[in-house]
């Protein structure tokens, strides 16, 4: 058995400071090890009673600062306006649709897609509720916006959203980012929350060695 036999899922959600936070360590994983497929799916955060209003959620805005101490990344003026303004709608299921959707276009780039969606949010302040946000997005990743109009209202892309949060449920990930490596007969976690990139390496690393030694 090798490396070759070993596969990475990230489970995320857009709305996710903490997958904001998270999102160059993945990348960074993802071309290390290129050789190990990655698929991206979306887990749900803000979904069903927890669709409300951002004020609704006051730990944010100290969430956010701890993000960017632990991380390093940066939180738009634009975004920091819908916090202060307090009324835009953070729906998870909507930007899991837009995920998918994108997803579908190009498949090898999903977390280069799901970190443009982040930028979206977390810099410009885009709602990830609004086709043109994806459109722009799938524009400016050289795929065909209009065709991803399209595929935001198509039945299969929808039911690809809700299969994401089963399989998201079926691998026990129960708070995001959650990231996950799956071999022949186990699924083991490798990184979650604020996990670093030094020690995502050493545990895969680990993980790499004990099943080439099989």
């Amino acid at each position: 058995m090798s490396a070759k036999d070993l596969s990475l899922i990230y489970v995320w959600d857009a709305y996710c400071g903490w997958c904001y936070g998270f999102s160059k360590i993945i990348r960074t994983v993802h071309e290390n090890h290129r050789e190990i497929p990655l698929k991206v799916i979306s887990g749900g955060l803000f979904v069903g009673n927890r669709i409300q209003p951002i004020q609704q959620y006051p730990h944010i805005p100290e969430a956010n600062k701890r993000i960017s101490q632990l991380t390093g990344v940066e939180f738009g003026e634009a975004y920091d306006g819908l916090l202060q303004e307090g009324t835009f709608v953070m729906d998870s299921d909507a930007a899991a649709v837009g995920f998918a959707a994108l997803r579908s276009l190009s498949p090898e780039r999903a977390v280069y897609l799901a970190s443009a969606m982040q930028h979206a949010f977390y810099h410009e302040g885009r709602s990830l509720s609004d086709p043109s946000t994806y459109q722009e997005i799938a524009w400016n990743q050289g795929l065909d916006g209009n065709e991803m109009l399209h595929r935001l209202d198509d039945p299969a892309i929808h039911a690809e959203a809700r299969a994401d949060y089963i399989k998201a449920g079926q691998l026990g990930a129960k708070s995001f980012p959650t990231l996950l490596v799956q071999t022949e007969s186990e699924i083991i976690q490798l990184g979650i929350g604020s996990a670093t990139l030094h020690g995502i390496e050493k545990q895969l690393t680990e993980v790499m060695a004990r099943i080439e030694s099989y």
